[in-house]
């Protein structure tokens, strides 16, 4: 944990299908520069686009070594003591990973050799931040919520923790343009406001790389919604481009109120290429902008079918379907995991953006919240996303708050379970909007507590 900050050094581990070798991400920077947030968002991004990301964290095994933390002491080069317990963690996550080397110049060699070794590649993110306001808000709204800190006073625990950067600037070294020139990385300054990348190697880093230039830290809240109950949800058919039904026209109408009643300022409000979203958004009374990558999942030959016509009529498909509905894809149409690479370049504004307003369709809203709330591909397309109802995120330091409001216009359930969960299908929407909002509180207190219950 010392020399090149290993206490927020994060590797992550990548198995990637489409490029020739598995890489190593190495996050560098002092403590308080961002570097966990990058880290996790990255991670969240890399599973959501398919490419298997692991993250390792120095400060977890440091914490199950070292049951009680005391102070900013035990980062000091030279605490004999706490030297030896960096040496046992050390080997500990190298059992694992080839975690906890990249510190110094002399590390980052050992981290190339054994990337070399093992037929990996090396990808180095540094996070460079000298604005002590920024710091400051840092540590406020992360390191006070650290385990380290529970039940400390804020102010002793806001002068330990500058102490113990103290400690880390003793012994940390930047990555060296001219040096390190062979090495493969991308330098963050100032939380984005500039940045240096050098040897980008593949196509992998190129998008991480991209990410990495999109996200920002500006408070911000995303709110996304389907359109108002359509006629062909009526007749509980799939797909189709039918408008809105009378009871989808009141809800664009309370959609219009409730927005209004929010105050955003700068709102943009994106729709896809579909009638229902457009009548639904026609309500704001404000511009919109229409994406062709928000329309529906396509349903190829079961498009306007029933469920029950499609088990009676394609049975094979349905069984399939069931088997592994993030990976089926419908016979002309789409599967899930086509839907995620489609939306990929909404993800990607959608991070550039400040207040967005997506109005949109049941399987791509479920794409949507699943990167924000870090859902794996097997829960995706499970997800619950009622209509008339509006799931209001508010990115924070390590996840993302959730909010559902129901906005009291009822409409039929277009929700189906995963085979083998028995729920009665006349289920009433406010049931299925009060289960919402049961999950949306767990993932409130799961994001919010960074995984800690």
């Amino acid at each position: 944990r010392h020399n090149l900050n290993i206490s927020s050094i994060q590797i992550f581990m990548l198995s990637v299908t489409f490029c020739n070798s598995p890489t190593m991400i190495v996050m560098v920077g002092l403590p308080a520069r961002g570097k966990t947030y990058i880290s996790k968002k990255l991670t969240r991004y890399l599973n959501w686009i398919g490419v298997p990301t692991k993250m390792f964290n120095v400060g977890q095994y440091r914490r199950e070594a070292v049951k009680i933390y005391k102070n900013f002491e035990f980062f000091k080069t030279d605490n004999e003591e706490a030297m030896r317990i960096q040496q046992n963690i050390t080997q500990n996550i190298s059992n694992e990973s080839p975690k906890t080397q990249s510190h110094n110049l002399e590390r980052r060699a050992v981290i190339n050799s054994f990337a070399k070794e093992k037929g990996y590649k090396v990808f180095f993110v540094e996070s460079i931040c000298d604005d002590p306001e920024i710091i400051a808000e840092n540590i406020k709204q992360v390191k006070f919520g650290s385990p380290d800190y529970v039940d400390r006073d804020i102010d002793d625990a806001m002068e330990d923790f500058v102490q113990r950067i103290e400690c880390y600037k003793a012994n940390y070294k930047s990555i060296d343009d001219e040096k390190d020139r062979k090495l493969s990385y991308i330098k963050i300054f100032d939380v984005g406001s500039r940045y240096l990348v050098n040897r980008v190697q593949d196509h992998i880093q190129s998008r991480i790389v991209y990410y990495l230039m999109n996200i920002h830290v500006t408070p911000r809240s995303i709110y996304l919604s389907r359109h108002g109950e359509s006629e062909l949800n009526l007749l509980g058919r799939i797909g189709g481009d039918s408008g809105l039904s009378p009871r989808g026209q009141k809800y664009a109408n309370a959609l219009a109120t409730f927005i209004k009643g929010q105050k955003i300022s700068d709102l943009k409000v994106w729709t896809s290429h579909m009638k229902r979203t457009i009548q639904t958004a026609e309500a704001l009374g404000v511009p919109y902008e229409q994406w062709k990558a928000l329309n529906e999942i396509d349903a190829g030959v079961c498009e306007e079918l029933t469920y029950e016509e499609i088990q009676e009529n394609l049975p094979e498909e349905f069984a399939l379907r069931d088997q592994d509905k993030y990976r089926y894809r419908y016979p002309k149409g789409e599967s899930y995991e086509d839907l995620v690479h489609r939306l990929e370049p909404v993800i990607m504004e959608l991070e550039r953006q400040e207040n967005v307003l997506v109005v949109c369709h049941q399987a791509v809203m479920r794409c949507l919240l699943a990167y924000f709330l870090d859902k794996p591909a097997d829960e995706l397309p499970y997800l619950r996303c009622p209509l008339h109802t509006v799931l209001k995120l508010t990115p924070i330091a390590y996840g993302c708050k959730v909010e559902p409001f129901f906005l009291n216009i009822e409409a039929v359930n277009t929700h189906r379970e995963r085979p083998g969960v028995s729920f009665h299908k006349h289920t009433s929407v406010i049931i299925d909007t009060y289960l919402c909002q049961l999950s949306a509180l767990w993932d409130v207190a799961y994001c919010a507590s960074d995984g800690r219950q």
